[in-house]
């Protein structure tokens, strides 16, 4: 019984949302509830998310046994289970071609700033910057629409060899006292959005120009090659 299942975690208690050696991953926490449900279940998540990134709504399939078939009552066994940092928000059959990771068409990140200074309760979940451009940013993201090689926005020493990428959206815009900065692609590199990011701050701070953005992307000259913390990043949704 191939089920999808959508969650949401605190990825600062975790060493990312794949497994890794001698670290807690959610891969890991996922399994461990299944397991004391007596369930070996095998979790195909639809993309990795780095140490420290949150998600709204990353997405897993795995294959079930009949007697779990009551999705409702999955949910609430699941959460009972799980950390407090992970909780399931839905659960659906799928057909049994499903994969959580090949069958994603678009996935949609978000990344918090904000410019009050932050608190114990909120420290965890959105970065601060000091002073924002919004003008210079407005006009800075679009230059990531497109496909675009994205070679100099990723983290140095992976496994890639693929650095094509299509960015469908790139929008920033204000809500309330926070910023957003919302990416829609097919896929991305890791740590791609971190940099992207990162490097758009620096145009907002005046600290780099619109122009070395263009250059880094046509793989010119890399002049910014340091991912911006990861607290503020969330996988917000998988579009199939």
């Amino acid at each position: 019984m191939n089920t999808k299942i959508t969650i949401a975690y605190d990825g600062l208690d975790y060493s990312g949302s794949q497994k890794q050696p001698s670290k807690t991953s959610v891969e890991d926490a996922l399994e461990a509830a299944f397991q004391r449900l007596n369930v070996q279940a095998k979790i195909i998540l639809s993309g990795r998310t780095d140490a420290g990134v949150h998600a709204t709504g990353q997405v897993f399939n795995t294959v079930l046994p009949e007697h779990l078939h009551d999705l409702k009552k999955l949910q609430k066994l699941l959460n009972h289970q799980l950390p407090l940092s992970i909780r399931v928000k839905k659960a659906e059959h799928v057909n049994d071609d499903f994969h959580a990771r090949f069958s994603a068409k678009k996935r949609v990140y978000r990344y918090f700033i904000t410019q009050e200074e932050l608190t114990a309760f909120n420290a965890r979940y959105i970065t601060h910057v000091k002073t924002v451009d919004e003008a210079k940013i407005k006009e800075a993201i679009t230059c990531f629409i497109g496909e675009h090689d994205f070679e100099y926005f990723h983290k140095q020493g992976s496994d890639k060899t693929n650095f094509i990428k299509h960015i469908y959206q790139a929008k920033f815009y204000k809500h309330k006292n926070l910023y957003v900065f919302k990416f829609t692609a097919n896929s991305y590199l890791r740590s791609q959005i971190r940099l992207m990011v990162g490097f758009l701050i620096q145009i907002s701070l005046g600290k780099r120009t619109i122009k070395e953005l263009q250059l880094q992307l046509k793989k010119e000259k890399r002049s910014f090659k340091t991912p911006i913390n990861g607290n503020g990043l969330y996988l917000a949704k998988v579009i199939y």
